[in-house]
């Protein structure tokens, strides 16, 4: 019913809706994943993109590796003993948990292992147990002894997760000398058992420490590599090796990259497999996701529910294995059973309501999400390229180079935060003024085994959440005997006043101090008036920039020394209201954070 509309029809009428302003500059995406996304798409962008003309189950696998999107709903299950632990665990399987997590540290030791096993059917629930390198060898040895006890040896999924590089990653400690005899044994015990997975990429680290997605992705191929490398030159066959590789990927709040990312990883992992001289049904990526940590907050934490919806969706539609929802209190109390209820419902609510388990790879044909894929598998490939160049995953970890590389992202990335080019709702921009978090924060032990005692020889990874800048910041002010007060003084233009004093109180707010807004006053000296009477430590002239000229120095000599002036916006007679005595101004292009620390120590002497 409509003719055809070519491109340059299209892109003739983006430029008449821009008068005048640049298309790359307005509309063109430079993501922090080293490439430009474009504002629209269209079938012609498909052509000659490797990702497509297979079907799911097909190598490569870009559209999955099996002819259905079911994923295993995974919890980490707490407890203090063994039989703590198996109550909470009998009760997340009766509400639907088909995967546990065990993590032998603290009080949960290895010794209480076989009596757990005993108490779970591994049969139906997949386990997954962590433990430190150390002890992956007894952990292995007992979960395989129960899994021959309960004659689960073909039903049984699961893994042992044998990470010994986390103490380089975590705290760039002395890498074991014995890896590779480790490792062999450790395969010979898993052996009996098909689906028994023990040698983990555990790129969640990464993403946890801020990394980018074409960073993680290409991080999590090379170190895999590098168990193919070890294992195949040990005399084990690429097959061997393959299937016992899992990836515990994060995943990040950017929802359609997100999904691409899993896309794209499972189509280079397969050519990396394959470059081994194994057979295509051996270059299937098993993939476990996780949501982050490093964008969920202690303020406002209910947001972290969202976050954690879209990240958990994203990770559904691109068709992982196994999806661990994480709670949204986690970051300042042990969760409990409200918030695992609610992580877990996330899922039912994806899988059972929403039926995301009956499509597979609804993205593929997209145009959008199969450039992404592509864009995102090229610069991915490009990071495993420049790992194997430089002589591989382990040989740039003993260096500290990853990790160095990945802390330069998160430094940016808390930069973008300070500034807010990065959004953290609730705590950089809109924040709930009067909340308080002093008083939830509860200490939490991490499933650490203790290997977080010593710093070694090399850069480790930063593992600071993007909002905790903020959130020192805010605690600080709690901590304070006195909450500063901050008086929005409107006077002149109605929608500028307004809109500014808007700005300002989400600006202040961040820090959590006491805001008082108004509608407006006639003049200034009613405005300063109305501010010494509520107390203010701090008064925003809001207004428009034509007026400031006039208005700031008047509010500077009215107010004297009585309080701190700030002009909210960058006004063209900035350089004149500063050579006034006038020294604050906020406005879009200032840092967040940084401005706000300089507050907090004026204010909370």
């Amino acid at each position: 019913m409509f003719p055809p509309i070519s491109t340059e029809e299209w892109m003739a009428k983006i430029n008449v809706d821009l008068k005048g302003a640049d298309f790359q500059k307005k509309l063109v995406w430079r993501t922090n994943e080293g490439f430009n996304v474009m504002p629209f798409y269209r079938k012609e962008d498909l052509e000659g993109l490797p990702t497509l003309g297979t079907l799911p189950g097909e190598f490569p696998y870009v559209r999955g590796t099996r002819d259905n999107n079911d994923w295993l709903i995974r919890q980490q299950i707490q407890g203090s003993n063994a039989d703590e632990f198996l109550a909470n665990a009998r009760h997340a399987i009766d509400c639907g948990v088909e995967s546990i997590g065990i993590c032998l540290c603290g009080e949960l030791g290895v010794d209480q292992l076989p009596e757990i096993l005993k108490g779970i059917d591994l049969k139906k629930i997949e386990v997954n147990i962590a433990s430190c390198p150390g002890k992956a060898i007894e952990v292995a040895e007992i979960l395989v002894a129960a899994i021959i006890e309960q004659e689960a040896t073909e039903e049984f999924r699961g893994a042992v997760d044998f990470n010994p590089f986390r103490r380089l990653l975590k705290r760039g400690l002395e890498f074991p000398k014995d890896l590779k005899e480790t490792s062999l044994k450790i395969y010979e015990i898993v052996k009996p058992v098909k689906n028994l997975r023990c040698f983990s990429v555990d790129s969640y680290m990464l993403n946890n420490a801020g990394a980018f997605i074409t960073q993680e992705l290409g991080y999590a191929l090379a170190w895999g590599a590098e168990w193919m490398t070890l294992l195949t030159e040990s005399g084990l066959t690429p097959c061997e090796v393959a299937e016992r590789i899992k990836f515990n990927m994060g995943i990040s709040s950017n929802y359609f990259m997100e999904l691409a990312k899993f896309r794209a990883g499972r189509m280079l992992w397969a050519e990396i497999v394959k470059a081994y001289g194994a057979e295509e049904e051996c270059c299937k990526m098993w993939v476990h996701a996780v949501t982050s940590q490093f964008n969920q907050t202690i303020y406002d934490a209910h947001v972290n529910l969202l976050r954690s919806m879209t990240e958990t969706m994203s990770a559904a539609l691109a068709g992982v294995n196994s999806i661990e929802t994480l709670p949204f209190d986690l970051q300042y109390k042990n969760p409990d059973e409200f918030s695992e209820r609610i992580a877990r419902n996330q899922q039912h609510l994806l899988r059972d309501e929403s039926h995301l388990n009956k499509v597979v790879d609804p993205a593929g044909g997209s145009y959008y999400i199969e450039v992404l894929t592509t864009s995102i598998a090229k610069e991915a490939w490009k990071v495993f390229n420049e790992v194997e160049e430089a002589g591989g995953f382990l040989a740039m970890l003993k260096k500290g180079e990853i990790q160095a590389k990945v802390n330069e992202s998160g430094v940016k990335r808390h930069v973008d935060v300070a500034r807010r080019k990065e959004i953290l709702l609730g705590t950089n921009q809109y924040p709930n003024f009067n909340e308080t978090a002093l008083d939830k924060i509860q200490k939490t032990d991490s499933c650490g085994c203790g290997c977080t005692a010593e710093d070694g020889a090399v850069e480790y990874l930063n593992f600071d959440r993007a909002a905790s800048q903020f959130e020192k910041l805010r605690l600080d002010t709690e901590r304070s005997s006195k909450r500063p007060k901050v008086f929005m003084l409107t006077i002149g233009n109605l929608a500028m006043r307004l809109a500014r004093a808007q700005f300002a109180s989400n600006f202040f707010g961040c820090a959590g101090y006491e805001i008082i807004d108004n509608i407006g006053f006639d003049s200034i000296k009613e405005g300063v008036d109305a501010a010494m009477e509520k107390g203010a430590d701090v008064v925003v002239l809001c207004s428009s920039d034509d007026e400031y000229a006039a208005l700031a120095p008047e509010a500077k000599k009215e107010l004297a020394d009585r309080a701190i002036l700030v002009v909210a916006g960058a006004p063209a007679c900035m350089d004149e209201l500063k050579a006034q005595g006038i020294e604050d101004f906020i406005h879009v292009r200032v840092n967040v954070l940084d401005t706000l620390i300089g507050f907090n120590a004026k204010l909370l002497k």
